[in-house]
């Protein structure tokens, strides 16, 4: 069974940082893309970045770009996703997926974790 657990979200200051961390187990996630999304209230998941398991190439949505960095620890099944310079509109639940290199669709997910930034 595919287990993917989040952790790091919590209360944070406008330009704070946090470190989000996905560990997966279960299967091997070689050939995978491993992606954070986020969701805020009111507004449609979006991603966040992105990262081949097996190559570790990065990409990162328009929001993300400049602040934030993804990745992975092979030898620990982690997924990070590191966060600078936190603004308000950051807040939001954030998601860790998986999904296989060739698709589109991200078949694994998790529970996700709050983040949320206050002024």
């Amino acid at each position: 069974q595919v287990q993917m657990v989040e952790s790091g979200g919590g209360l944070v200051q406008a330009g704070g940082s946090l470190r989000l961390s996905c560990t997966v187990s279960g299967r091997a996630f070689i050939s995978y893309v491993m992606g954070w999304f986020r969701q805020a209230p009111g507004k449609e998941r979006e991603l966040v970045a992105a990262i081949s398991w097996t190559t570790g190439s990065t990409d990162y949505g328009y929001s993300a770009k400049g602040r934030f960095t993804i990745s992975r620890d092979n030898a620990k099944n982690t997924v990070y996703l590191q966060m600078n310079s936190l603004e308000p509109e950051d807040t939001a639940v954030y998601y860790c997926a998986a999904r296989r290199a060739w698709l589109d669709r991200y078949e694994y997910w998790g529970q996700g974790t709050q983040v949320t930034v206050s002024s």
